[in-house]
């Protein structure tokens, strides 16, 4: 079971309310580094949900799917989510599997503002090339599969923006004029 307690800042520069703003979207899309860029545009913390389950549990991402399978890391991933309704004045990247799930879908729309960062398989090989760490990283036939079965969860978030180009701050600043309106 995660415990981690709620992470809270104040930010000085809040957009629409001071509740969670979520990017999700595919590996590579760049949720991390987008987010970072927002956050700190922002005057908010960031985080990465997969980086607090792996500080939690002790055991990186790739560590729990080999050990104990990925339904146990979406299960944690949940209670992650789940933990998420006490945070506010903050931009949390999701991992690219945590939108498909209704049940997260609907607790973080109830919670916060969900951001998709659609941004093309093509760009989102390029960036993960070398990259061992990810779990569900494939073949770009699979890849492609697997981008084709989420995009319709995805395309249900409060917001897209096309990340496919553009730089993060760029990125940032869009997602931060969306908020606005």
């Amino acid at each position: 079971m995660l415990s981690w307690v709620s992470f809270s800042a104040r930010g000085q520069n809040a957009v629409t309310d001071r509740s969670p703003i979520f990017l999700v979207g595919f590996m590579g899309a760049g949720k991390t580094t987008v987010g970072r860029v927002l956050a700190r545009q922002l005057k908010y913390d960031f985080f990465d949900l997969d980086e607090l389950i792996s500080i939690e549990f002790g055991k990186t991402v790739q560590e729990i799917f080999s050990e104990h399978g990925e339904p146990e890391f979406r299960r944690l991933e949940s209670q992650a989510i789940q933990l998420c309704g006490d945070m506010d004045h903050c931009v949390i990247a999701l991992g690219g599997g945590a939108y498909v799930s209704e049940k997260n879908r609907d607790r973080l729309r109830e919670i916060g503002k969900t951001v998709w960062l659609d941004c093309p398989l093509e760009v989102c090989l390029e960036r993960l090339h070398g990259d061992t760490s990810r779990p569900l990283l494939a073949g770009e036939d699979e890849m492609r599969a697997l981008l084709k079965r989420r995009r319709e969860s995805y395309a249900r978030a409060d917001y897209v923006i096309e990340a496919g180009e553009g730089s993060p701050e760029d990125l940032a600043r869009e997602i931060e004029a969306l908020l606005r309106k």
